[in-house]
């Protein structure tokens, strides 16, 4: 009777201890609302046509029969060439003994500033190739050269192996061009969704590590918190068209079960600065830019960064857009509000010394 007790007062206690390491630490202090909407409560009427091809891809997605890696697999292709189009810009793949990416050269480039760009797809999928919509609009944008890295994807790899990926990328373009060895005078990192997370990631380490400080960071949609505690996770569920169907499930899973699936991909608790960059120190970051759709799950994940950011002296500047959907970024140049939020980025990168401001964009493309 006894040996039950005891064990069971140590399961207790061990599930208990568990809670609390994957948990985190409360920031629901930092729920202090967001900015109006930068082009107004009514979407643009290209927002229809964009909800429809996402739904459709959605469902695509949702008819893929098989295992979890097949699925995976599905959705990296599907991503790869959903934005299989021509571009402006000059796409070079980096060679031997190179971060793996690709550069994104406009055709009028001042080479000494660059951009790191990462991108997004729940840390399971996306490319290079699948965001060259984004990166070919910012490089034109600002007329300066993007390196898009490749960085290694979960479940092949734990969350630590892409954050290493990204961290070096940093490092070799602060050095490199696209031209060869130079060392740069501006290097900022942006990324979008899990690409938002390890820009912000990215930048914290640079800083942690006495590297060169990243001169400014762009966090599209980015999800900030890995132990899920952000309201908007669950109010916001039924209006985000991209994240709702899938993300919407796994949010439904007990705490302690999405928490120790984290784990296991991450290597780390999900509380760990390295998953959760909001839960990290943020003192000392560079001129930080968060841009999210007031609609999407990830809402509060950028609006509790940023209010924590300020509060700690950073000179961060938050953005918010109404009726869009995740990344809505990806639909330039037929969407309105895309072509908005790129112009925003690169007006912020020119602000912050960041950019030449020799970029040059054609309406039509």
């Amino acid at each position: 009777m006894h040996g039950a007790l005891l064990f069971l007062l140590l399961f207790s206690a061990a599930i208990l201890g568990w809670y609390f390491f994957l948990r985190g630490s409360d920031h629901s202090r930092f729920d202090r609302g967001y900015p109006t909407p930068l082009a107004g409560t009514t979407p643009s009427s290209a927002i229809d046509a964009v909800n429809r091809q996402v739904a459709a891809i959605s469902g695509d997605a949702g008819s893929i029969t098989g295992g979890t890696r097949a699925k995976i697999a599905s959705l990296r292709e599907t991503m790869d060439r959903f934005f299989n189009r021509d571009y402006l810009c000059t796409i070079r793949p980096s060679g031997a003994g190179e971060p793996r990416g690709e550069w994104v050269i406009p055709p009028q480039c001042d080479s000494r500033c660059r951009l790191l760009y990462i991108h997004g797809g729940a840390f399971i999928a996306g490319s290079p190739m699948s965001h060259r919509n984004i990166t070919d609009r910012l490089a034109r944008q600002t007329g300066m050269p993007v390196f898009s890295v490749d960085y290694r994807l979960c479940p092949e790899h734990s969350r630590l192996r892409g954050i290493e990926d990204c961290v070096e990328a940093y490092q070799w373009l602060v050095e490199n061009s696209p031209d060869g060895p130079e060392t740069a005078m501006r290097v900022s990192v942006a990324g979008d969704s899990a690409g938002g997370n390890l820009t912000l990631v990215t930048g914290a380490l640079a800083r942690d590590r006495g590297l060169r400080p990243v001169d400014a960071l762009i966090a599209i949609c980015a999800t900030t918190d890995a132990t899920m505690g952000s309201p908007s996770l669950v109010y916001n569920r039924d209006s985000d068209l991209m994240l709702g169907t899938s993300f919407g499930g796994f949010m439904k899973l007990p705490t302690l079960v999405r928490g120790t699936l984290l784990v296991l991909t991450g290597r780390r608790s999900p509380a760990n600065p390295l998953l959760s960059p909001l839960l990290g120190e943020l003192k000392g970051l560079p001129p930080t830019l968060l841009q999210v759709s007031v609609d999407e799950m990830l809402l509060d994940d950028s609006v509790r960064f940023y209010h924590k950011a300020v509060e700690q002296g950073v000179p961060a500047v938050l953005e918010t857009y109404a009726g869009m959907i995740h990344v809505w970024h990806l639909f330039n140049p037929e969407l309105d509000e895309a072509n908005i939020a790129l112009e925003r980025i690169a007006d912020f990168l020119r602000e912050h010394d960041c950019a030449p401001g020799n970029g040059v964009v054609s309406a039509s493309v």
